[in-house]
């Protein structure tokens, strides 16, 4: 589970992969369709999270992590475009884990990075080998492992914070699921605090973003990111099965859909119940890790 290489990192400076004349003038074409036709669906959105949840202040150093596919691609980009902007200062570091990718997926990732002119540090980890031969639960392995690397090389380059690419259906998904399978009612928050890795911080800019916007941006410019490169979901999609988490995402994503062809605000309502819970209307709590009933404060709610 040790990085293969736990020193060195390669570099990308955003212009490797042969780029061309006509290549860089593709990418300043995506970088207007941010600032311009996308300006409020992306950008303007992306902004509003960082505002009112405090995501970026003055001095941080963000690891935005990339993981090949469109939405951490698309956040990539909204932090170059807010970079530009210059209302206070910040650092970026695009961090690539690379977790044992074929050559095709990782060639991938980096021929983006590099049409698209981001600038990704890449570091290599053994977390796909490590989870392969494991029948329960791979993919909750797996990204607990992820997120571990990410933190300890981010805090390495001096980061206090890593940026994921976490979207407004993938919050609403997560609680929902979390009801439906887990019995719990658990927000994926905006921001955390490391448990693990003092003074680093978890962030979510893209918290407020439809993933209908995103693939409206990608298809837009006729980009095309990876979707998942894990052994483990490529060969269970060749035998036409899902794992179980994506299963369940997907059953929870078909039944907002549905839904939704009756109540058109049902995403809506899913988001805004994370901040209307009346406390004198729940039978528990859980802080800390330590439960709480409703008895506990009984008297107090008259």
């Amino acid at each position: 589970m040790e990085t293969t290489d736990k020193n060195n990192c390669s570099s990308n400076d955003g212009m490797a992969g042969g780029i061309t004349p006509a290549d860089l003038e593709r990418r300043k074409l995506i970088e207007l369709s941010i600032s311009r036709k996308f300006k409020k669906d992306l950008f303007g959105l992306f902004v509003k999270a960082i505002v009112d949840y405090q995501l970026v202040e003055p001095g941080d150093k963000i690891a935005v992590c990339i993981s090949g596919g469109k939405d951490s691609m698309c956040m990539a980009k909204l932090f170059q475009e807010l970079k530009r902007h210059k209302k206070f200062p910040f650092e970026l570091v695009f961090l690539v884990m690379d977790p044992g990718y074929n050559e095709a997926n990782r060639l991938a990732i980096e021929k983006n990075a590099a049409l698209l002119g981001i600038p990704i540090t890449v570091f290599e980890t053994t977390i796909f080998s490590s989870v392969y031969n494991i029948d329960k639960s791979p993919c909750y392995l797996c990204a607990r492992m992820r997120r571990g690397f990410l933190y300890k090389k981010a805090k390495e380059l001096g980061c206090n914070k890593i940026a994921l690419g976490h979207h407004y259906d993938d919050v609403i998904e997560t609680l929902l699921m979390g009801m439906l399978y887990s019995g719990q009612f658990q927000a994926m928050m905006p921001k955390l605090h490391s448990t693990n890795y003092e003074g680093m911080e978890l962030i979510r800019p893209m918290y407020l973003i439809r993933e209908a916007d995103i693939i409206h941006w990608r298809d837009y410019n006729g980009l095309t990111f990876l979707r998942c490169a894990c052994k483990f979901t490529e060969e269970c999609n060749a035998a036409g099965e899902d794992t179980e988490s994506s299963s369940k995402r997907l059953e929870t994503k078909m039944l907002i859909a549905e839904i939704k062809k009756t109540n058109p605000y049902i995403e809506a309502n899913i988001f805004k119940s994370m901040e209307n819970i009346p406390l004198n209307k729940i039978l528990g709590w859980k802080l800390h890790g330590e439960k709480h009933s409703f008895l506990e404060k009984y008297d107090e709610y008259d």
